[in-house]
């Protein structure tokens, strides 16, 4: 499946417009049933609501956003409301260089009534050769199971930038989990007590919102190796096996994306959607960090 950029040269004057080619069944067929279908762009963070549509051949959108008869005869996203067009979306979030593009590979997941559309390579209009778009699975998991190439790239530019800052930060990350581990507990210690990690967090590139304790508890966002932000809601949880409820998505208009910020993570089954940060993890991690730099 790709997008095929038409309008080339016009970025500066009303932006290009891109068309789908080669979508598979299962996705034509949804989109023929529903007429519009919201996008959900996928960047190097993950999953991100937006507010352009796959439209099909034979729809348009009316001034409510609405799938009304239309005969433009292809399928196609449509900007609706977005201050740019998709390709430019897709160059801002993953720094790509300015030009025309002669086509976008993508692919595409039906999740939340939304297409998760995924850049998987481009091709500039100026060139013969395709690029390939990086992607990174669970791009902000941290865990003792797992952590995403993402994470690791984001405390190495951490540490360029200011020696010594990621290994106090973990220390300090440390200092904290220590209260909510089983062995070492503080009796009557509560959940919202993990949030004395925002410090050393926002130094490693996350920056944690206002506790509201309704829905999500926290939106939080994060900023890696100088891509835009990225604003997502977190979870406050000591084990992450307590994340349930929150498992399905709040409102029709979210997308089921979270962070899941726990002391231990012992989740058996997480969700693909949801990324999980173990702060025991990153104390552990503290370790190897230094030895690498000695």
């Amino acid at each position: 499946m790709h997008l095929q950029q038409t309008k080339k040269g016009s970025i500066d004057t009303g932006g290009p417009q891109y068309y789908f080619h080669d979508l598979s069944d299962a996705v034509k067929t949804y989109l023929r049933a529903k007429g519009a279908v919201r996008v959900a762009l996928v960047t190097p963070y993950g999953a991100t609501k937006t507010d352009y549509f796959a439209v099909s051949t034979d729809r348009k959108l009316n001034a409510q956003q609405k799938p009304v008869p239309g005969s433009v005869g292809h399928d196609r996203i449509q900007q609706g409301r977005a201050a740019q067009s998709i390709g430019e979306a897709i160059r801002l979030w993953y720094k790509l260089l300015t030009g025309n593009f002669d086509r976008i590979d993508v692919d595409i997941e039906i999740r939340d009534d939304a297409f998760y559309l995924t850049p998987q390579n481009c091709k500039y209009a100026s060139g013969k050769s395709t690029r390939e778009i990086p992607t990174v699975e669970r791009p902000l998991t941290f865990n003792r199971s797992y952590v995403s190439s993402f994470w690791k790239l984001q405390l190495q530019e951490v540490e360029k930038k200011q020696r010594g800052i990621v290994a106090w930060s973990l220390r300090e990350i440390c200092r904290v989990v220590k209260d909510h581990l089983p062995e070492s507990r503080l009796a009557h210690i509560q959940e919202p007590d993990l949030l004395r990690v925002c410090g050393p967090l926002k130094h490693l590139g996350m920056t944690i919102g206002g506790y509201v304790g309704k829905g999500y508890d926290c939106e939080t966002e994060f900023s890696f190796l100088k891509h835009p932000p990225y604003t997502i809601p977190v979870e406050i949880k000591r084990s992450s096996s307590g994340f349930k409820y929150q498992q399905q998505k709040y409102g029709k208009d979210q997308l089921s994306r979270a962070v899941v910020l726990c002391a231990i993570h012992d989740h058996k089954q997480i969700p693909k959607n949801i990324d999980v940060i173990e702060l025991q993890a990153l104390c552990e991690h503290s370790k190897e960090f230094i030895a690498s730099k000695q």
